[in-house]
């Protein structure tokens, strides 16, 4: 049996997983309002089966994300509501990762054509991007969210990017937003709308951390130039 074919396996159960998600109608509970009115039976079933509850949180996370579907910020907040900042922060960037991994690859090997249309300005975008900077740019692109994750995730499907990098640069570049995302689940009943989480401060702290690697790649490229210039 070929990696490809095992790929796209397991690309036929992601999707599979989505359509039972639909038949279940869970995707129109993914809320701050239903999280918020189901906290405390959630917390009980949590203290009652605290490994099982984990076990169940992280696969229907990892099913999420592969299914690049919009909206998993709300299960990093739950997140935090259900298992703490750190058992929290820990599950979501795993979960997190593996998802996007999954959706990398789904748009790689089976959605590259309806990826190309759908989203035709940014991948002309990405593409430069990537040719430019490589994985300094997927790392900049995790830090500064001016475009959706789980978009970026499907467009990086479409370049030479290599899986494992993929995977590694997302797990650290996401981080950031995931403790933000993870610690407002600390206070769920005060959070009425995303921009309360990560509001202007905040993503001008991300937008520095995601252009200090593209300055330092610039910088040490301009210094080795400098240098070959006065050698020669």
């Amino acid at each position: 049996m070929t990696v490809r074919f095992k790929v796209r396996w397991l690309l036929a159960l992601v999707v599979a997983g989505l359509l039972t998600l639909f038949v279940l109608r869970v995707l129109p509970f993914i809320s701050l309002t239903w999280l918020d009115a189901h906290q405390r039976l959630l917390l009980s079933y949590r203290a009652a089966h605290p490994v099982g509850m984990a076990a169940i949180f992280v696969v229907f996370y990892i099913a999420y994300a592969g299914m690049a579907l919009p909206g998993a910020e709300v299960l990093a907040i739950a997140a935090g509501a259900l298992f703490g900042l750190v058992e929290g922060t820990v599950l979501v960037s795993f979960a997190s990762s593996i998802g996007a991994t999954l959706a990398f690859l789904l748009s790689r090997f089976l959605l590259r054509d309806m990826v190309r249309a759908r989203f035709a300005v940014l991948w002309n975008m990405v593409s430069r991007g990537i040719e430019k900077e490589g994985a300094f740019y997927l790392f900049a692109l995790r830090l500064i969210p001016i475009i959706p994750f789980f978009v970026v995730d499907l467009l990086m499907g479409l370049t030479t990017l290599r899986t494992f990098t993929f995977y590694w640069v997302s797990q650290i570049g996401m981080l950031p937003a995931t403790i933000a995302y993870v610690n407002a689940g600390l206070q769920l009943g005060r959070v009425r709308a995303m921009s309360e989480i990560l509001g202007p401060r905040v993503l001008l702290s991300f937008a520095v951390l995601g252009v200090l690697p593209l300055a330092a790649r610039y910088s040490v490229g301009a210094l080795r130039r400098l240098a070959h210039r006065q050698n020669g």
